[in-house]
């Protein structure tokens, strides 16, 4: 893949939520895929003039990419909920360059006896480890907790790479029979997601505080909601009688996301928070939802844009073990160039976001890799990326 500058960066956004902005810095080196350095040009000038590829950002913004941890995909770049082909790739225009399956429950036909729900997660797994839609890596192979599975059957999912559950679409008679099968799939390292709030149409159950502490998954989905929202008081519950991360989405309550942020930024816990789509759902194929909750955040609650931003990039990757999601050596190089869209009062993607608007996405690179250059999903950026490559004999 060779060596990726990207310079003139008038801001970066760091993705970590601790120190969300790197100041006195405005490139970032990127070598096979890993970034190698970030820091000023003036004191790299010696990879700069050796990069076998220059994207100018022109003064705009860098960012880690996008982690959507609440997708919905089925296999390929198809979402069979809308009919709709290639979606996966116009989520790159959006600036989400990875996504984590919340479970393949839109396949058609989708089995639910326990050989069919093992087989579903394997394949979807395999799958995407092969297919890179638009250069986003999708983290596929969720499987979707049925009460027939065994113990066994835990094992012999972790020995194919199926590292995802998700609890909420079982046969279960009461939500607080998949404990022990939950505490199967942790013990293997298998990272459990559970449905939360009232019903979905993808036939998910109804579960509130009581059922999601006695459950104990590693993430709370849609906590405002997928579509319909918990509580407020089983939120506080959860809060205040667990350590689970609480997931927001595009797909679900507006009031209820600003809600659980003003709680965490008070309590100090907005470690705890990450940042989903829930889509394609019925909502429909959104490929600027992320995009669109990190601007909500920005605009509406206590958070910088820069901190809204970490929910969606280094809390989403700590929560689930991504090594991306942050501007840092040693990282993926998976990065967004973004700025105030043309038209705008606002002279900086960061100003844009507090204003409610949606920046103008100019460059994706996955992979160390630059995908695009100007989005086909936002408006266009004021200040466009520009992309050089260097000569060779």
């Amino acid at each position: 893949m060779g060596t990726l500058a990207v310079t003139g960066a008038g801001c970066l956004f760091s993705g970590d939520l601790a120190d969300p902005r790197i100041e006195g810095a405005d490139t970032v080196l990127s070598t096979d895929g890993i970034i190698t350095a970030v820091g000023r040009a003036a004191e790299l000038l010696e990879p700069l003039a050796a990069a076998d590829e220059v994207l100018d950002a022109a003064g705009a913004t860098v960012a880690p990419g996008l982690i959507d941890s609440h997708g919905h995909v089925t296999f390929g770049d198809y979402s069979p909920r809308q009919r709709a082909v290639d979606y996966l790739a116009g989520y790159v225009h959006g600036g989400i360059t990875r996504t984590i399956s919340a479970g393949e429950v839109h396949v058609p036909g989708r089995p639910r006896d326990r050989a069919g729900v093992k087989a579903l997660a394997v394949a979807a797994h395999a799958s995407f480890e092969r297919f890179r839609p638009g250069g986003m890596r999708v983290h596929a192979g969720n499987v979707l907790l049925e009460p027939t599975l065994t113990e066994a059957d835990f094992d012999e999912l972790a020995q194919c790479g199926v590292w995802l559950a998700k609890f909420g679409f079982g046969a279960y008679e009461k939500a607080r029979d998949g404990v022990e099968q939950i505490r199967w799939a942790k013990d293997r390292g298998i990272l459990v997601m559970c449905h939360a709030g009232g019903a979905s149409a993808a036939g998910s159950a109804s579960l509130g505080a009581d059922d999601l502490l006695a459950l104990d998954p590693d993430v709370c989905g849609h906590a405002n909601g997928g579509p319909t929202a918990l509580p407020d008081h089983d939120v506080d519950r959860l809060f205040a009688e667990s350590g689970m991360a609480l997931q927001l989405v595009q797909a679900g309550n507006v009031r209820a996301a600003l809600r659980i942020v003003e709680r965490a930024h008070a309590e100090n816990a907005l470690g705890r928070i990450v940042l989903g789509s829930d889509t394609p759902s019925g909502f429909g194929v959104i490929p600027l939802a992320v995009l669109k909750t990190v601007v909500e955040l920005s605009a509406l609650s206590p958070l910088a844009p820069a901190e809204a931003w970490a929910l969606a990039t280094g809390n989403v990757a700590d929560v689930w073990g991504l090594p991306a999601g942050r501007l840092r050596v040693g990282a993926e190089a998976d990065l967004v160039v973004l700025d105030a869209p043309r038209g705008s009062t606002a002279t900086t993607a960061a100003d844009a976001m507090t204003l409610g608007n949606i920046p103008g996405i100019s460059a994706v690179v996955t992979d160390g890799v630059p995908r695009f250059l100007a989005s086909s999903n936002t408006p266009r950026a004021a200040r466009p990326a520009e992309l050089t490559r260097r000569l060779t004999a």
